[in-house]
């Protein structure tokens, strides 16, 4: 549904008035819609990193930072990541609606059609140097899909959107894995369509040809979560950059690629990785007082990771089900003893009752247990980003696609207020002292 009008706002500057339609739309906030400032008053508005703007319209997800609250297609995340598979939310975020039976098992075919890379891709991965990062690897290969799959680039047709939409969804797992395998000097693993989305993930990761790899129902299901609780997450910077670039017309595989480059960032899917490193650095619960007093000091340059976010100001909804997940995993690998979960556990648990963090609604997010999972599966830590953007795909190409199917999209341009130079006359080099 498209958004509807309850009410005007009205601006008014150096004598002259403009009256701004407000819209609301299905939850959330109303907004004042701007589009008209510039022509009837002559200014643009000033919003550094759009924290406060709408720059589009979507069905997709819905946040509520204040509550906690994640929606997909209105669907609450928990009951997502606890009742459907990958694939469902995939094929949700894609289509706006659950699959049937027959869909799902339908989507899954499609999928495992595209699973296999061009062979010459293989050689491809010889121009990266051993050490590369796998987000380097990734970054460079995604983007140049386009060269190897370029019979389904018009973005025009409906048809053709999907295909690719289905090609980066199933090659995603692949690159990864491979990218992974490269790093390593391992020899790479083909999927097996015989296996669900995550488990041919696993199985591509860490089988090898000298013997044979169970992969095991708990880490599967596991993992098959981690990537329904990373599937979206409304308009966040990759995909934000995913959709500006994707308005230039770009090819959906460049537009994927964008979106990795910008979820390489630290502040966005490395943040997981951060988190290991802080609890590596507190060592100890008995060192946790003395660090929780240093992040308290401004002058220290000490963050608490993991806890806060952007958005949320509330418990991050899939941080509950992150945690339960971190406990099934250590169950089924055995480990009883995980120093650095006890110490995750505790830090949690001073971080909650402490009226420093409790008032600056600082609670756990995603990224703090997450970590602690990946790591106890064997996933090193420069993979982490890399499986992020595994599941992050296919939100991606959800908002790419709706984007791309908005009646009057335009290409995007910010705004900016300039402060350098005024005019001035050019001096030639001659007469410059």
């Amino acid at each position: 549904m498209s958004p509807t009008a309850s009410g005007t706002a009205t601006v008014t500057y150096d004598g002259k008035t403009a009256t701004l339609p407000v819209l609301t739309g299905t939850l959330g906030p109303a907004v004042a819609d701007i589009r008209r400032l510039q022509a009837e008053l002559g200014v643009f508005t000033f919003d550094p990193a759009y924290g406060t703007t709408a720059a589009c319209e979507s069905r997709i997800t819905f946040i509520d930072g204040d509550e906690g609250v994640l929606l997909h297609r209105g669907y609450p995340i928990d009951q997502l990541a606890e009742g459907a598979t990958f694939m469902e939310v995939a094929y949700l975020l894609l289509n706006g609606e659950m699959p049937t039976r027959a869909e799902n098992d339908a989507f899954i075919a499609q999928i495992k059609q595209h699973t296999m890379l061009h062979e010459q891709l293989r050689h491809f991965f010889n121009g990266f140097r051993r050490d590369a990062h796998p987000m380097a690897i990734l970054c460079g290969v995604v983007g140049a899909l386009s060269a190897f799959y370029h019979d389904h680039l018009d973005i025009a047709d409906p048809r053709q959107r999907e295909i690719s939409a289905l090609r980066l969804i199933a090659k995603l797992p692949t690159l990864a894995a491979w990218a992974y395998k490269y790093t390593m000097g391992f020899p790479f693993v083909y999927p097996r369509n015989d296996l669900s989305y995550a488990e041919n993930f696993l199985y591509m990761m860490f089988a090898m040809p000298s013997e044979p790899y169970q992969v095991s129902p708990v880490l599967a299901r596991a993992m098959d979560r981690i990537l329904i609780l990373h599937a979206d997450h409304e308009q966040n910077a990759s995909t934000s950059t995913v959709r500006l670039a994707g308005s230039t017309g770009a090819n959906p595989f460049a537009c994927i690629a964008a979106g990795i480059a910008a979820l390489w960032g630290p502040a966005h899917g490395g943040a997981n990785e951060a988190v290991l490193k802080m609890l590596a650095e507190i060592g100890t619960k008995e060192n946790i007082p003395d660090f929780v007093a240093k992040v308290k000091d401004k002058n220290s340059g000490v963050k608490l990771m993991g806890f806060g976010h952007r958005v949320y100001k509330n418990f991050d909804p899939r941080a509950k089900i992150m945690q339960r997940t971190c406990h099934e995993v250590l169950a089924e690998l055995g480990i009883t003893d995980e120093p650095m979960l006890d110490l995750a556990v505790e830090l949690e648990k001073v971080a909650l009752e402490d009226p420093y963090f409790v008032s600056r609604k600082l609670y756990p997010n995603v990224d703090f247990y997450s970590g602690i999972i990946l790591k106890a599966m064997g996933i090193p830590t420069s993979m982490f980003t890399v499986l992020f953007a595994v599941a992050r795909t296919v939100g991606w190409i959800s908002q790419w696609k709706e984007m791309i199917e908005e009646p009057g999209q335009r290409i995007g341009r910010p705004r900016q207020i300039y402060t350098g130079a005024g005019q001035r006359d050019l001096v030639p080099l001659a007469e410059r002292s």
